[in-house]
């Protein structure tokens, strides 16, 4: 089943190709790798959540932030490559948690987009990754997370 027809199912919408926020490009291919820049948790033009975990958000709203950075890398990705089906498979996932010292749950965060990733792409999903904490994000976001992919 392609990519496209997957987040359908699941009754998800890939949003438009993120624009950066500064110098930088939102995604870049380099051989049968795609990198794509740290995503916020943009949907519909608006950061879903603000502040830090568990302070002003909540580890679930934190969750559905990581979501949300994923569909937007996945995003990214397609706007390089013509199409979301162009993806093979998720190679990396680089989150960051706007957190307070002592907060220790950064890969339950994160486990939003790498539970996502392994329900869109089953064994392609399968991913390496890094949780860190941060003291502070763009924008005030709660997560931000790059990626890597690989295309077909």
């Amino acid at each position: 089943m392609s990519l496209r027809n997957r987040l359908q199912d699941l009754g998800l919408v890939l949003p438009e190709s993120p624009k950066p926020l500064a110098a930088y490009v939102p995604a870049l291919v380099v051989g049968d790798l795609v990198f794509v820049s740290g995503q916020l948790p943009f949907s519909d033009g608006q950061l879903l959540f603000t502040g830090a975990v568990p302070d002003l958000v909540s580890v679930e709203q934190a969750q559905m932030a990581a979501r949300q950075c994923l569909l937007n890398g996945l995003a990214a990705a397609a706007g390089v490559l013509g199409s979301v089906d162009a993806i093979a498979r998720i190679i990396q996932i680089n989150g960051f948690v706007q957190s307070p010292q002592g907060f220790v749950q950064q890969p339950s965060v994160l486990n939003g987009a790498s539970e996502l990733a392994l329900e869109l792409l089953q064994d392609a999903g399968k991913h390496t990754r890094t949780a860190v904490g941060v003291s502070s994000l763009p924008l005030n976001a709660p997560v931000e997370i790059s990626f890597v992919f690989s295309r077909r």
